[in-house]
């Protein structure tokens, strides 16, 4: 997808996979004058934070859509990708209450710490027992943000409990697992048998390179982006793929 929009905007950039044993290393190739733009994903998309010359502030409106009911929302894990869905949870769609199961309650303060830096800080409940769960009201929006793992130790197969007493209960949300290795993961075959409606997260990459592209090749030129075209090569090669369809 990212070679096919350099394409379409007329840009001669070639988009790759690499992989950088230290964050020096990446660094230095951030840095390369060669680099038009980087997707930093793990191990280093909290790391890195430290190297940036600048951060962008977060700008808020002071608007709060009506025809959007606040409900309660759950994710799945505490790390990197779980910033991104508290906020997103919180800003967009206006959940001021977000459960949270992880096996690591270390990371889960580390979050919660993290989360009182928003304009509207939300409520983190940690969710430990499937009992603490039966006392919480049913979350209307589900994040998935780990590896798609079989559950094993004492604390995997607690957190893979509770989830399930969640997904189990008569009041339906929607889930979004932002793993798409495999394309479909345990977690969206265990919510679709439950009746959750899902989304993959090869979708979440599509609005993801879409907004990277802007901050690269700049908004107005984004505009004449074959949009269509992006998206079919995107989900035709997910669909297509061996390494994400197993």
């Amino acid at each position: 997808m990212h070679n096919y929009i350099a394409k379409s905007l007329g840009l001669p950039w070639k988009f790759y996979a690499t992989e950088c044993p230290t964050t020096e290393e990446l660094v230095n190739l951030a840095r390369d004058s060669s680099t038009a733009g980087l997707v930093v994903t793990m191990p280093y998309k909290g790391s890195i934070m430290e190297h940036l010359d600048e951060r962008d502030q977060l700008e808020n409106e002071k608007t709060r859509p009506t025809q959007l009911s606040p409900a309660p929302a759950l994710i799945i894990g505490a790390g990197g990708a779980s910033r991104a869905a508290v906020y997103a949870l919180n800003e967009h769609l206006h959940s001021s209450t977000i459960y949270v199961l992880n096996r690591d309650a270390q990371e889960v303060e580390s979050l919660i710490h993290d989360s009182t830096k928003l304009p509207h800080p939300p409520k983190i409940i940690h969710v430990k027992t499937v009992d603490q769960a039966e006392g919480l009201s049913s979350p209307y929006y589900i994040v998935g943000t780990v590896p798609d793992i079989e559950p094993k130790t004492e604390s995997e197969l607690e957190v893979a409990s509770i989830m399930k007493h969640f997904l189990s209960r008569a009041q339906k949300g929607v889930l979004l697992d932002m793993c798409f290795k495999p394309r479909r993961t345990r977690m969206i075959k265990l919510a679709e048998q439950l009746g959750w409606p899902c989304v993959e997260g090869t979708h979440v990459i599509g609005y993801q390179i879409e907004e990277q592209w802007k901050l690269w090749a700049g908004e107005a030129l984004v505009q004449k982006l074959d949009r269509e075209g992006a998206w079919d090569v995107l989900l035709k090669a997910a669909e297509e793929s061996t390494g994400i369809n197993f």
